[in-house]
C-alpha cells in the first residue's frame, strides 16, 4: 500500500520543531567568558588624560 504525505503539513510540522530547537539554544546560550586586564585599561585612560 502506498502511503501518502501531507506535504503542507510536513513542512509546517518541521518548522515548529526547528523553531522550538533554536528558542531552546538562545535562551540556554552563554557568551564567551573573557579576561579582561582591568589595570591595562586604567592605564590607557591615564595616557590619554595626561596627554
Amino acid at each position: 500500500m502506498a502511503v501518502t504525505r501531507l506535504k503542507r503539513k510536513d513542512r509546517a510540522n518541521k518548522a515548529t520543531a526547528n523553531n522550538r530547537v533554536k528558542r531552546i539554544k538562545q535562551l540556554t546560550y552563554v557568551p564567551p567568558i573573557k579576561n579582561v586586564d582591568v589595570e591595562a585599561i586604567k592605564a590607557s585612560f591615564e595616557a590619554r588624560a595626561n596627554a
